[in-house]
């Protein structure tokens, strides 16, 4: 896959991160500058799971995201779309729930979640608005939704530099550190056509959540949106 616009191939997206899950994590770490353990911490935060609770983690991938989020004894769900992520997941955390599904047709019933997250992997799937309304149905009444993403730096400066670097810096780093460098070229693309925080705030109020908000992490490249479906009656 060489473009990331929105008509992505399901099919096509999975083989993608089936190629690069081994290395995946290693990668990230090297590309985000060490800033994914931080953005992870802060997505927990913003979650905040309590012990007993149903948490649904979305393009877990191979359940980095997962372990942090089960640390709070709360019932994790670690779902991914790609096999081999799953796989992998599977070896290195036995003890989670790994689930194979499509975030645009949860394989959960209605109300079945106190909360609903997914990080870096929204952007990847063919249809968001789709998997957003899925993310409402699963939540239980008063639920809450947590989307760490890639986003727009606010700072015309900043945010042409941020894109020098996924343009220029990034692709030569991912072709040492990751063994499928077009993957990642694929990657850097679709940060750059993702769209800015204010329109991703208005998905998720189309979408139904109320109390919708978003804050900037490291200057805006990446973005955390939070809601909450309404509350029972």
């Amino acid at each position: 896959m060489t473009r990331a616009d929105l008509s992505k191939s399901p099919r096509d997206v999975a083989a993608m991160f089936d190629g690069v899950a081994r290395g995946y994590d290693r990668t990230n770490a090297v590309l985000s500058v060490g800033n994914a353990a931080l953005w992870r911490i802060a997505t927990v935060r913003a979650v905040d799971p309590k012990p007993g609770e149903r948490v649904l983690d979305i393009a877990a991938g191979t359940g980095t995201s997962s372990v942090a989020l089960a640390k709070s004894g709360a019932e994790v769900i670690a779902l991914d779309f790609s096999a081999g992520m799953v796989e992998e997941g599977r070896k290195r955390h036995p003890d989670l729930t790994f689930v194979q599904g499509d975030a645009m047709k949860l394989p959960f019933a209605d109300g079945e979640f106190d909360a609903v997250t997914i990080s870096f992997g929204l952007r990847n799937v063919q249809q968001p608005k789709v998997a957003i309304a899925e993310m409402r149905r699963v939540l239980k009444p008063g639920g809450r939704v947590v989307i760490c993403e890639f986003s727009r730096p606010p700072l015309g400066a900043l945010r042409a530099g941020y894109h020098a670097y996924l343009r220029y810096v990034m692709p030569l780093v991912a072709g040492v550190a990751s063994s499928n460098p077009e993957a990642y070229r694929y990657l850097f693309e679709s940060i750059r056509e993702w769209p800015a925080q204010p329109e991703l705030a208005r998905w998720l109020r189309d979408a139904g959540f109320e109390g919708v908000g978003y804050r900037n992490l490291t200057w805006g490249v990446v973005a955390l949106h939070r809601g909450r479906t309404p509350a029972a009656r």
